[in-house]
């Protein structure tokens, strides 16, 4: 499994966010700057945040996005859903019943075993994902990090 480029892309641009003095926002250009990343890209990705309920949006040339809710209150799995989707990463086409090789019926009338594995992955890796808030990645930021954050954000305006 791969993730676009741009997962990455919103998972920062959501941590940058949560660095910032309370009420304070920045504008996906600021960002897109920030990371030298497309700025029309990534405020798409970060309206989609917005849909999904984790970013705020405020109007005007001051505006800009900011955390909907506490750090603590959003998990890297609901970030990750909100611009790549929750569908499954992987399908199963019950490919072992096609073909020269394919499998008589009532040996498949268990979910195949690739699929029940693949399925157990993707639990585990959403689990890890949502155990996981944007409050414990900014606890394992290097000291100092966030002030030069806010410091850099604010001379970008």
């Amino acid at each position: 499994m791969k993730l676009p480029e741009s997962t990455e892309w919103v998972l920062h641009s959501v941590t940058t966010l949560a660095q910032l003095e309370p009420g304070a926002a920045a504008s996906a250009a600021q960002l897109a700057a920030h990371f030298d990343v497309p700025p029309a890209y990534l405020a798409k990705q970060l309206q989609a945040l917005v849909r999904a309920g984790v970013l705020v949006a405020g109007p005007g040339p001051r505006g800009g996005f900011r955390l909907a809710r506490p750090a603590t209150d959003v998990t890297l799995l609901q970030i990750v859903e909100a611009v790549d989707g929750a569908s499954p990463f992987y399908q199963c086409n019950e490919l072992r019943q096609q073909g020269r090789g394919a499998v008589p019926p009532e040996q498949c009338r268990r979910t195949c075993a690739l699929a029940a594995r693949m399925a157990d992955a993707e639990a585990a890796w959403r689990e890890s994902l949502a155990g996981v808030t944007v409050a414990d990645i900014l606890a394992g930021l290097p000291r100092g990090l966030p002030r030069r954050t806010r410091a850099l954000l604010s001379r970008a305006r």
